[in-house]
């Protein structure tokens, strides 16, 4: 059958928009939303975690129906979107008497996942208040991890989904886009990592990526029922060298090209930044589906 568009991946033949025009015509009173958990339900269409793709699914359905394929009832009410009112975080009070000395002088650390818990809000608020980006609510699938010693927070640390295209990792991997589709929820993306102003010990960035990295996988797997294989970040090399990433083995993989998502002039508009990777597991190209 003829392919009518491609969304997010997935190939839409004349064959599945008659589907849909069915599926519609056989639910007259549903609602736009109640039509898209529908679709999944028919196509199985759902998230590593078991739960439906409906977001995927609505903006599928209004694409279809902008484009004058299908017929979608009239929206009944218009929810409001929480990510344009999204307030920012709080500001954190904590101690911050400088903490200096020597990795092995501040004893056992410790490591919490925060994601969903009481202490989310903490670690947002450090971000935006001492990390030079400030805090921008993580894409997608997500984890975030605080580090103690003791009682007092040393670091923070957000990891989100993956972009879905990045040509250096893609290359690395050896992923055609296929492939990559398939296999993009497998990557972890390191978006905010910050040691608090107030914390001056050597060699502890280093540490800490290599203790967050060996536990991401199985942190992965608990809150999203599958593991990660291979982890990613971006380095604004006209801030950083990236130092304590490559201490921590972390690859040099390539750079961007400095083009947002959605630029259409083919110039660069943002910062060139280098593309830093690390595999998690010894036949990571085969668990992604290069090999």
């Amino acid at each position: 059958m003829e392919t009518v568009l491609t969304h997010r991946g997935r190939q839409l033949t004349t064959g599945d928009i008659e589907f849909i025009r069915a599926l519609i015509a056989a639910h007259p009173d549903k609602s736009r939303r109640a039509l898209s958990v529908e679709l999944c339900r028919a196509w199985n269409w759902v998230q590593p975690n078991g739960a439906t793709r409906d977001m995927v699914c609505r903006s599928l359905m209004l694409e279809l129906h902008r484009a004058g394929h299908i017929e979608l009832p009239p929206v009944r009410q218009v929810p409001p979107n929480p990510l344009a009112k999204r307030r920012r975080p709080e500001p954190v009070e904590i101690e911050s008497t400088p903490i200096r000395g020597t990795l092995e002088g501040l004893g056992p650390l410790t490591v919490r996942q925060v994601r969903r818990t009481q202490d989310e809000p903490t670690l947002n608020g450090l971000i935006e208040q001492h990390h030079y980006l400030g805090y921008t609510q993580p894409v997608g699938e997500q984890l975030k991890h605080m580090v103690f010693a003791g009682d007092r927070p040393l670091a923070c640390f957000t990891w989100s989904s993956a972009p879905r295209h990045l040509a250096p990792r893609d290359r690395f991997i050896g992923w055609t886009p296929a492939v990559r589709r398939a296999h993009i929820h497998l990557i972890a993306y390191n978006s905010r990592f910050l040691i608090l102003p107030w914390v001056e010990v050597p060699h502890l960035a280093s540490h800490l990526l290599g203790r967050l990295t060996r536990r991401l996988s199985s942190d992965w797997q608990e809150l999203y029922e599958h593991p990660v294989h291979f982890v990613e970040t971006f380095v604004h090399t006209e801030r950083f060298k990236g130092t304590c990433y490559r201490a921590a083995n972390w690859r040099m993989l390539g750079r961007t090209t400095g083009r947002g998502k959605d630029d259409q002039t083919g110039r660069p508009n943002r910062p060139i930044k280098d593309v830093l990777g690390l595999p998690l597991c010894k036949r990571f190209r085969e668990k992604l589906g290069a090999i």
